[in-house]
């Protein structure tokens, strides 16, 4: 779908709001010291900059991070990294802490935009774009607000096709063939499923454009009542009744679903991870018609050094960064982010390794996230004896070690 012209001035007059608060209890110890959308994500990148770089190359620049749970390293990030814009054009990404207007924190999604209600006064957007801080996609959003014009539509929601037994920590959706959503359940236990396929539910992406005029009002509405100020669970079943809810298929041009991953938990956080190092990924980091930006480091090229005998630093089917040193050791299906050192005779195979790694002569690491500062003494073995590795580390129940950030060995 080609985005016209009136459309282009439509995303000039919309406001995004990315919701990047979340404590992301599923991934921790990633999230010990940071929200989950400041994660580290294959290699060099944060997992907010897939949803920010959607707003880049979508022609948005009218972003407000709604921040809370531990915000500093994303704050800092975005300061780094994210300083692109143009104030005197009113552009603007803007991190928006608690504004305690209610004399409390976020008490949830809905919560966190009233909250900041003033900022869409000042802002004065036709439409307000709503988006979830953590997941891994690629998405146009000027196709989905063409869709929602078209529609005259008071709110669009956008969904894909998961399966069933996956759709209970998702909002499920049913539609008529117009693409009209006649009912929405947060999180249910036993999920509605798509007609002619009992396997597949209708999920949401936490992707929604609101009209302003709506979203404002049903904001101010559920903010005098006693509810759970979400709008999966509150606002949008609310809205069905009366008001044009429509739902936007994520597909291409030919109709496939498209990319969309929710890394919520350890194993699937690992498993999406991986995925990038496949000849041919799911995910691709390397379409060059829509780039990844990320705060880039000074660091120097990636150096693999020695070749003597069993000495020799290379590294196969694996993603490097910048500053990354593999000094006589041998790396595999693996992900390093900037300035990980691997020493001689070290072997590391299908593992996450974040900033500043450094991993020991001889040692062996198998099916690990090592998150950053950790220092491995020589000899260490990890991912290999998986009951000793969990008397120290969370191990998940697909058998992957996690060693958090600053752990020191004794």
């Amino acid at each position: 779908m080609k985005i016209v012209e009136h459309t282009i001035q439509k995303l000039k007059r919309t406001s995004v709001f990315i919701l990047a608060g979340g404590v992301g209890q599923r991934l921790f110890p990633l999230t010990r010291e940071r929200s989950k959308p400041a994660v580290s994500f294959g290699g060099k990148y944060r997992i907010i900059d897939f949803t920010l770089s959607n707003c880049l190359n979508s022609g948005l620049r009218r972003i407000n991070l709604v921040v809370q749970y531990k915000s500093h390293s994303l704050d800092r990030h975005l300061k780094l990294g994210w300083n692109v814009f143009s104030s005197r054009l009113g552009e603007h990404i803007t991190a928006l802490p608690p504004q305690f207007y209610t004399e409390t924190w976020y008490k949830g999604t809905a919560d966190a935009i009233y909250q900041n209600l003033f900022v869409i006064k000042d802002e004065n957007p036709e439409q307000v774009l709503i988006l979830s801080g953590d997941h891994i996609y690629k998405m146009d959003y000027g196709r989905m607000l063409e869709f929602h014009i078209e529609r005259k539509a008071d709110l669009t929601v956008a969904c894909l096709p998961l399966p069933r037994d996956e759709a209970t920590r998702f909002g499920v959706i049913s539609v008529d063939a117009k693409q009209h959503v006649t009912r929405f359940n947060e999180k249910p236990e036993q999920p509605d499923t798509i007609p002619g396929d009992e396997t597949l539910s209708l999920c949401s992406m936490g992707v929604y454009i609101f009209s302003t005029r709506e979203l404002v009002r049903r904001l101010i509405q559920d903010a005098k009542r006693s509810s759970n100020h979400d709008f999966g669970t509150d606002i949008i079943p609310e809205m069905i009744e009366g008001k044009k809810v429509f739902a936007f298929p994520f597909t291409d041009d030919e109709g496939q679903t498209r990319y969309w991953r929710d890394i919520g938990t350890l194993d699937a956080y690992y498993d999406t991870s991986i995925d990038l190092i496949n000849v041919n990924p799911q995910f691709d980091l390397y379409s060059p018609g829509w780039p990844i930006y990320t705060y880039q480091g000074s660091h120097p090229p990636a150096k693999f050094v020695f070749n003597q005998g069993d000495r020799v630093g290379v590294a196969l089917n694996s993603l490097t960064s910048g500053g990354v040193i593999i000094s006589g050791g041998r790396v595999e299906r693996s992900i390093l982010s900037p300035r990980v050192q691997v020493h001689s005779q070290a072997q590391v195979n299908d593992s996450i390794l974040m900033d500043d790694v450094d991993v020991g002569r001889h040692c062996l690491i198998n099916r690990a996230i090592i998150d950053k500062r950790v220092k491995i003494p020589d000899g260490v073995q990890v991912g290999c004896d998986l009951e000793s590795d969990r008397k120290l580390f969370p191990v998940t129940d697909n058998g992957i070690v996690v060693i958090p950030s600053d752990y020191h060995f004794d």
